[in-house]
């Protein structure tokens, strides 16, 4: 890293400690409250890095759980600093504007910001309470970046609307609205009700894919991504209030934390090789989000694994797809896995295959991962499946390669109709995720086609938005078209909807030379994705393209974009 981390591995508060010197820092910490007397120096410093903010649902309750987990630490008989974040985005809020395009970045932003706060106020341990989107995998690329003793805990996921509605369906009832399929009135009700209180959106979307993949990555505790963040306080589900269960959690990661540090338990014991198959073989098994792909690449990046898009695949033909749900199953939220036995369960599911390298002897922040493992509940055989009863015998992610994808692209198969699993169709295309959502809602997508969104990607976009508007649109709209894209997707996107097309159409990739009405091959079986047009000519195409010429030249994107590598190395920064 650098030698003020390095030296805040090796010594920790000590750095604080070192006699007369310091005694004007030890003067500051009392000022704030941090200390009660220069006695206090000789307790273990700890640090609360909380994401709470209320322009977020999945964070607007993180300053109560802040609250209980500051209380909690305080009773280990630990000095605790309290510190928030900021850069936070939520991504639905920031759908469909430019600001979505700050969203990936700010991964990076958070990241540094944590470096930042632990690399000046040196401590012997933290705790991260995050949630939503990007704050998650920054927070476990802290995690590895640090490497001092660290927990993660996150808020929770959101309960379903009580019909058994939540975000996506507000998002493809924009489509059918659009399609004349429903009324304006009716688009209300749902954005009405949909959302019903705090948490991260109830399906397995990226928030919810990345808090449980932390389980079995094993920085966070058994239940960190299944445990809703609320209950309902009536039996007619009209209000919701915090869960007992959730706080109760938050206690444990306290108690985790200081059993980290005492046996000094650090994320790189826990993040090896083994850790990450651990990691995406859940993934596959629970049909996560796509965006699992992106983060756990950078977090094996933080943590220096060399992890090859490749190992996706074979981790996918032994892994069966276990448990469906929404957007790829819509009436099963998250709470209903919690109910199943979560994470443990769709593990202890996966077991019983025989077939996938599970590591139980993987270590975690709460021991052993085959404790966890062996002592869960086994498959309910509705929403949790297993053996032959299973969604499928293989996973729920797949990589695509080809011509028109050189280093992979990625699809959730788990999402696609059984039907569209093999297309074929020509190219519509366009150069922008917002051209792209006003075409699909002026219906000029038809049946068959392949819409090609390109020059999205890391530098592209910059920022690599997600497509949640047009693909949620395509969605409600009924229409059996297959979308690619340099871009990203929503873990709410369902459908034929291949992304992290790599090279990206701005570092010159095939995806730039695709042309209106070029024949697409698309088979997510075979995990092929190819252009219909001579290599010659592509190479041709190539060649006569202008240089690419950056859409933002000033401030915090215009730096990102500089330094952002491909979306098949995680969108990582290489310095």
């Amino acid at each position: 890293m650098n030698p003020g981390i390095e030296e805040v591995r090796k010594r920790g508060s000590q750095i604080l400690k070192d006699g007369a010197k310091m005694l004007p820092a030890a003067s500051l910490m009392k000022a704030a409250g941090f200390i009660r007397s220069l006695d206090d120096l000789s307790k273990p410093f700890v640090t609360i890095v909380n994401s709470y903010t209320t322009q977020i649902p999945g964070h607007a309750h993180l300053d109560k759980l802040g609250k209980v987990l500051w209380e909690e630490l305080l009773a280990l008989g630990f000095n605790v600093w309290y510190t928030n974040i900021g850069g936070a985005v939520d991504d639905g809020i920031a759908m469909g504007h430019f600001g979505m395009k700050y969203s990936l970045p700010s991964r990076e932003l958070i990241t540094d910001q944590i470096e930042t706060i632990v690399g000046a106020h040196p401590c012997d341990g933290w705790i991260g309470i995050g949630n939503c989107d990007k704050i998650v995998p920054a927070m476990l690329n802290a995690m590895a970046r640090l490497d001092i003793p660290s927990v993660y805990v996150s808020g929770g996921p959101m309960l379903a609307g009580a019909g058994g509605t939540d975000l996506i369906t507000v998002f493809e009832g924009v489509g059918k609205f659009s399609a004349g399929k429903i009324t304006e009135a009716e688009l209300r009700a749902l954005a009405e009700n949909s959302c019903p209180g705090c948490g991260s959106c109830s399906g397995m979307f990226t928030a919810n894919s990345m808090n449980c993949m932390a389980e079995a990555i094993g920085l966070a505790l058994p239940g960190n991504g299944t445990i809703p963040a609320e209950r309902w306080a009536d039996p007619a589900k009209t209000r919701t209030e915090l869960n007992p269960d959730r706080l109760d959690l938050v206690r444990r990661a306290a108690r985790a934390l200081k059993r980290c540090m005492e046996e000094n338990v650090r994320p790189h014991d826990i993040l090896t090789p083994a850790a990450m198959d651990n990691g995406f073989i859940l993934d596959m098994a629970m049909g996560g989000s796509t965006n699992t792909v992106l983060h756990g690449l950078a977090l094996a990046h933080s943590a220096g694994i060399s992890y090859n898009l490749n190992r996706l695949n074979e981790l996918s033909d032994c892994t069966p797809n276990v448990c469906k749900v929404a957007p790829s199953r819509p009436e099963v939220h998250v709470e209903d896995v919690h109910r199943a036995g979560g994470i443990g369960a769709i593990l202890k599911a996966v077991l019983a295959s025989g077939t996938a390298p599970l590591d139980l002897n993987a270590k975690t922040v709460a021991g052993r991962l085959g404790d966890y493992v062996r002592n869960s509940p086994d498959a309910d055989g509705d929403v949790i499946r297993a053996g032959e009863k299973a969604f499928s015998q293989t996973g729920g992610l797949a990589v695509l390669f080809g011509n028109l994808a050189p280093k992979g692209s990625v699809v959730k198969v788990a999402g696609v109709d059984p039907s569209m699993m093999e297309f074929e169709g020509p190219a519509r295309i366009y150069e922008s995720q917002e051209a792209a959502f006003e075409g699909i809602l002026a219906s000029e997508v038809k049946d068959g086609d392949v819409v090609v969104i390109r020059y999205e990607g890391p530098r592209g976009g910059p920022g690599m938005q997600e497509m949640l508007s047009p693909t949620s649109a395509l969605t409600g709209s009924g229409v059996k078209a297959a979308l690619i894209t340099d871009g990203r997707f929503s873990g709410g996107t369902r459908g034929l909807c291949v992304g992290h097309i790599a090279p990206e159409a701005a570092a010159g990739g095939p995806i730039a030379a695709v042309q209106p009405g070029d024949r697409i091959y698309i088979n997510a079986r075979t995990r092929v994705i190819e252009l219909k047009v001579e290599e010659r000519e592509i190479q041709r195409r190539l060649a006569a393209l202008p240089p690419f010429e950056p859409k933002v030249k000033r401030g915090w994107l215009a730096r990102y974009l500089r330094y952002v590598t491909s979306a098949d190395t995680g969108a990582v920064f290489e310095i």
